[in-house]
């Protein structure tokens, strides 16, 4: 088993020690979490004691700001439920962010930074959104980006994290398979 096999996320499933000092592991990017979780949850505020519900502002000719709710997930998924997708969500995000937490702490922050600094991100998201649900029972969402009569689900600072950590996940597995497959020639 080489280095970086003692951090994927299959050797963190396989129950491996922890061998990396917390600072110089994943984990050093937590900061960014928090981060997120702040940004979002001040936006919010901010939008909440602002606006009014749907009220909304033109910033460019593709994008308003606007104070919406969403008692569901992505693209409103569940929001029509009875109430029980509120705590599915949120032991979900619970799940999820312990999972993602325990990868991060099993990479090593100098040479998986791009990673590290998605699963951070995604993690900064997820929480952030989960305390809406706690709290309020539903998300804010208040970015809305449209195309002419097309528009695109309203979403906030939360969901722009996990959607760019995501991306940076993407973009490492594309990398490391580039390097691959330059390394097997």
């Amino acid at each position: 088993m080489s280095a970086d096999d003692k951090h994927s996320p299959t050797a963190a499933a396989a129950g491996t020690r922890w061998e990396l000092p917390w600072a110089a592991s994943g984990w050093r990017w937590l900061p960014l979490t928090a981060l997120i979780i702040v940004a979002d949850q001040a936006a919010k505020a901010w939008i909440q004691h602002h606006f009014f519900l749907y009220e909304r502002l033109r910033v460019l000719p593709v994008l308003d700001i606007i104070l919406t709710y969403n008692t569901g997930a992505a693209f409103s998924f569940l929001a029509d439920a009875s109430g029980w997708q509120r705590w599915l969500f949120v032991l979900l995000a619970l799940a999820v962010s312990g999972v993602l937490l325990v990868w991060l702490r099993r990479l090593s922050a100098a040479t998986h930074a791009l990673p590290s600094a998605g699963l951070a991100l995604i993690v900064g998201g997820a929480l952030g959104n989960m305390i809406d649900r706690v709290r309020l029972g539903q998300v804010v969402d208040f970015v809305h980006a449209h195309w002419g009569l097309h528009y695109f689900p309203a979403f906030n600072v939360a969901d722009s994290a996990i959607t760019v950590g995501a991306a940076l996940l993407l973009l490492d597995a594309l990398l490391e398979a580039r390097g691959e497959r330059k390394g097997s020639r």
